[in-house]
């Protein structure tokens, strides 16, 4: 379940890191076009690079 303020789930996050790193969308565009902050975006990639596919997991608050 995600969390009651989570802007999108691990399916958006997961869109996110793909036009990041796989489509090579600037940071900044990806946020924008998915609605949320570049330092929201930064935040989702640099828990991939780090984790992985885990890294994208709803986490507790």
């Amino acid at each position: 379940m995600s969390h009651a303020n989570a802007r999108f789930n691990i399916h958006g996050r997961r869109l996110l890191v793909d036009r990041v790193r796989r489509q090579g969308w600037a940071v900044a565009h990806a946020a924008k076009a998915m609605g949320v902050s570049r330092q929201c975006a930064h935040r989702w990639v640099a828990r991939f690079d780090a984790e992985g596919e885990a890294g994208l997991a709803d986490r507790s608050s």
